[in-house]
């Protein structure tokens, strides 16, 4: 006849084996059916005062500063990546994503849209195994390691942080505000002359060495120069000469 004690034991193991089995077969959630999409503000994106090939150069800029490498650009869009070496066994990389849009509002505006994904290396290392036969004992499996170590994708995530997109797009408005206006600016118009209708044409002044040289007066040439002896005095008129003859009485 069982005990009292007994029936205790056996309702309390039957407790938890039913306990067990119902922890056992209520799974988690994953991680995407918690996605809400709501709208509102949000850290993968931000407002800019500026054009959509502006704000795409602010943030290629700011991801070369921070030591990322860019793929080859495009328009609209960047993708970047970073190693980072964590210990001797595991490597880190993050590939970040810039897209950038044409704002909602008006024509010199723009929204950066901004994800970085983490994803986690590490070293696998491979065991062969060599098989020595013996004629008494028979064959031997021995373990050798080699040389074939690799690095394996263990795990990718994308980076949540608010503070982490916050200083991104910090460096971008900065980029903006600084470079890219100076970059902008437009230049001061150059001064033109223009010529009034039927009015000639304005002659260039000569050079100063040129305008002397015609000034002055020609040498004359070795053989056309006389003497002041050699000078004969002018002919007076036939006219005036019969005048001052006197005449015969």
């Amino acid at each position: 006849m069982p005990t009292p004690f007994f029936n205790a034991r056996a309702a309390c193991a039957v407790a938890a084996l039913a306990a067990l089995a119902a922890c056992s077969s209520t799974p988690k959630p994953s991680k995407y059916q918690q996605e809400m999409f709501d709208t509102g503000v949000s850290q993968f994106s931000r407002n800019f005062n500026a054009s959509a090939d502006d704000a795409c150069e602010a943030a290629r800029r700011t991801l070369l500063n921070q030591g990322y490498v860019t793929n080859e650009p495009r328009p609209d869009s960047i993708d970047a990546t970073k190693d980072f070496q964590q210990d001797g066994d595991k490597h880190a990389q993050v590939e970040f994503h810039v897209v950038c849009v044409p704002g909602e509002e008006t024509s010199d505006t723009s929204i950066v849209y901004a994800n970085a994904v983490q994803n986690g290396f590490a070293v696998k290392k491979s065991d062969t195994s060599a098989t020595v036969g013996l004629s008494i004992i028979g064959s031997i499996s021995m373990p050798i390691r080699s040389n074939s170590d690799e690095m394996v994708k263990v795990s990718t995530e994308t980076i949540q942080s608010d503070k982490f997109y916050d200083r991104f797009f910090e460096f971008v408005d900065r980029y903006l505000k600084t470079v890219m206006n100076k970059a902008n600016a437009v230049p001061s118009a150059a001064i033109s002359s223009t010529a009034i209708p039927g009015a000639p044409p304005a002659v260039a002044p000569a050079p100063a060495s040129k305008a002397a040289a015609a000034s002055a007066p020609i040498p004359a040439l070795a053989d056309d120069i006389k003497t002041p002896g050699s000078i004969a005095p002018p002919a007076a008129p036939a006219a005036a000469a019969s005048a001052a003859k006197p005449t015969s009485p």
